[in-house]
């Protein structure tokens, strides 16, 4: 995989459920200040950026953030749990982009929406790009190439034909949020962005991954950062407040009807499918790096590197069995919520990481304070709004992280259990 391919990975992770389905939800927050919400997320992805592109440089891993935790907190549970935080967290993340999946592959098929038939979408489309990434992970970096360029190419279309019809019409109001509001939608629009991430898993199968990678990172980030914004001014603008309600999952799609007619809807929602299954494929790929690297430093049982047929292994097929429950028992806004809240856990992590590893990565303590201030005031006003909105789920956010812990607890005292057993014989 050279540059291109991994910045390809990362920009088909980031544009699936982060602007098909997010996009919606985040507009119902922020409103006309959507596209600020988006900026806002993109400022804190560059400076995590960062910190991820001095860690890889420094510790080209393919298990990625894994490897940084070990680096940072040494192999005891606390990296052992925060690794499998981030396990659960991009697990939970394949559940919401097939959830997004089958929100437009429905209306599409059927000419309405069912709940019954999203879940057998996202379901089925699941279990065929897990198959795929065991057959052949080779096919993985060629595969998110072409799929990325066709989705920007229509996205690049809904764009041109929507400032057309624009011209000369005001932009549609929506309400405007409260500061706290705004700030907690940023949970939201950086979960869009979190994708990046992902792309240090690649280091195993590039041939320079101390430039490739870092390189790929601010490739990345910087082309979703304009195609965000852009987008959101413009489907903002072109959605009423009603169907924004009503069409929160699919307001992408929704906003090329006015301009582009029943075509234009189908176009969008075919790229919707299109970047959803990407990123799906790029999160499918990052667990399995993930997991492999989790079970050679002892912090997931040996068991879940038993091969059961190529490349899938009995892990990758216990947890394809969680995020199917997951996709069938949980709806789009619980599934964008925890794995948000998730997300930002782990990168504030990451920055603590490498706040304890600056001497060695050589980054500039200011970038890396600072993206620390930001991600931890981000994850408190989310939060926040999580608390507001759907309190359940926060206790959900807050189960998963328990769940992690307690696993490497036991983990651990099994571990020590064979030690001493072995040492008494």
């Amino acid at each position: 995989m050279n540059m291109w391919s991994v910045a390809a990975m990362g920009v088909g992770a980031m544009v699936g459920a982060g602007i098909f389905a997010l996009l919606g939800l985040v507009g119902l927050v922020a409103g006309n200040e959507t596209y600020i919400s988006f900026l806002l997320g993109g400022v804190v992805a560059v400076l995590s950026g960062y910190t991820y592109a001095k860690l890889e440089a420094r510790y080209p891993d393919a298990g990625g953030l894994t490897a940084y935790f070990h680096q940072a907190f040494g192999t005891g549970r606390t990296s052992a749990t925060l690794s499998l935080t981030y396990l659960i967290t991009v697990a939970v993340t394949i559940a919401m982009v097939a959830k997004a999946f089958g929100a437009y592959a429905t209306p599409l098929a059927f000419g309405n929406t069912s709940p019954l038939w999203a879940n057998a979408f996202a379901s089925a489309i699941t279990i065929l790009l897990v198959l795929l990434n065991i057959a052949d992970s080779s096919l993985v970096g060629k595969a998110e190439v072409v799929l990325v360029g066709i989705k920007l190419a229509i996205l690049a279309l809904l764009m041109s034909a929507g400032t057309y019809g624009m011209m000369g019409h005001p932009l549609v109001k929506h309400a405007t949020p409260h500061f706290l509001s705004l700030i907690g939608s940023v949970g939201l629009t950086f979960f869009a962005y979190a994708g990046f991430g992902m792309m240090t898993n690649a280091a195993g199968r590039v041939s320079r991954p101390k430039q490739t990678i870092p390189r790929a990172i601010y490739l990345a980030i910087a082309v979703v950062i304009l195609l965000y914004a852009a987008l959101a001014v413009i489907v903002l603008g072109s959605v009423s407040s009603a169907d924004l309600k009503l069409h929160a999952d699919t307001a992408v799609a929704v906003a090329a009807k006015p301009v582009l007619g029943q075509a234009g809807y189908i176009i969008v929602s075919v790229a919707a499918l299109l970047a959803t299954a990407s990123g799906i494929n790029a999160w499918v790929f990052t667990a399995m790096q993930i997991s492999h690297a989790m079970v050679q430093v002892g912090n997931l049982p040996r068991m879940f590197s038993h091969f059961v047929w190529r490349k899938g292994t009995l892990g990758l097929l216990l947890s394809v069995a969680a995020i199917l429950l997951a996709i069938n028992v949980l709806d789009l806004t619980a599934l964008a919520r925890i794995a948000s809240a998730t997300f930002l856990f782990s990168y504030l992590a990451v920055q603590i990481a490498h706040w304890r590893l600056i001497d060695e990565t050589k980054g500039s303590r200011f970038l890396v304070g600072l993206g620390l201030l930001f991600i931890t005031g981000v994850l408190a006003c989310f939060l926040w709004s999580t608390f507001q909105v759907q309190p359940w789920s926060l206790g959900l956010i807050v189960a998963f992280v328990v769940i992690g812990w307690f696993i490497e607890f036991f983990l651990a005292r099994s571990k020590a259990g064979l030690r001493v057993e072995h040492g008494a014989t």
